[in-house]
């Protein structure tokens, strides 16, 4: 796992627009990545950022590349803190902990748990609508499913497009990658 591909894969999450990305990599020596993820982790925390493995299955890993602020905050509403009352997280006092829920529940199943949009930073609405509908009769797809306002979710889904091409592009012109994540 390189710094490009968690550039081309989290922009908006190190430009400090969304809360967290999630995307999967190849792997050969499981030791080897965690000494990436350990290096890759001391350039971002000063940044505001985390990133953790998730899951490791089949010889590839499932990364997750984050804002703890952001996590925070989005899990202090009280219609995210229903969502994972319904899903098991009642225990969790903290975003730490609901994280660490999450493994688990990634771990238990072949499936993404539905909440899974909430650690994203998801609209609400699109995260109810998600698990409601069972993942069927979304109004339109990008980044995620949308059950909620269409345009928005649009405008957003371009909004992230657009930091991505300038962030592969900026890197592709010699920027650092510590100075490509954002602060905060």
């Amino acid at each position: 796992m390189s710094e490009e591909m968690i550039l081309r894969h989290c922009a908006p999450t190190l430009a400090r627009l969304k809360t967290g990305n999630m995307f999967s990599c190849a792997f050969d020596d499981e030791e080897e990545l965690k000494n990436q993820l350990r290096r890759i982790n001391k350039v971002l925390v000063k940044k505001g950022l985390r990133v953790l493995p998730l899951r490791w299955r089949d010889g590839r890993v499932l990364i997750y590349v984050y804002r703890p602020s952001h996590l925070r905050r989005d899990l202090e509403n009280s219609t995210a803190q229903s969502i994972l009352d319904q899903r098991g997280y009642g225990r969790c006092r903290s975003a730490e902990q609901c994280v660490v829920h999450l493994i688990k529940r990634i771990g238990e199943s072949e499936d993404f748990p539905h909440e899974i949009g909430l650690f994203l930073g998801y609209p609400l609405e699109d995260v109810c609508g998600f698990i409601e509908n069972k993942a069927c009769n979304c109004k339109c797809t990008g980044c995620w499913k949308v059950y909620g306002d269409e345009k928005s979710a649009q405008k957003l889904f371009e909004k992230y497009k657009k930091c991505t091409d300038i962030y592969c592009s900026r890197w592709a012109e010699g920027g650092s990658f510590e100075r490509l994540a954002v602060a905060g």
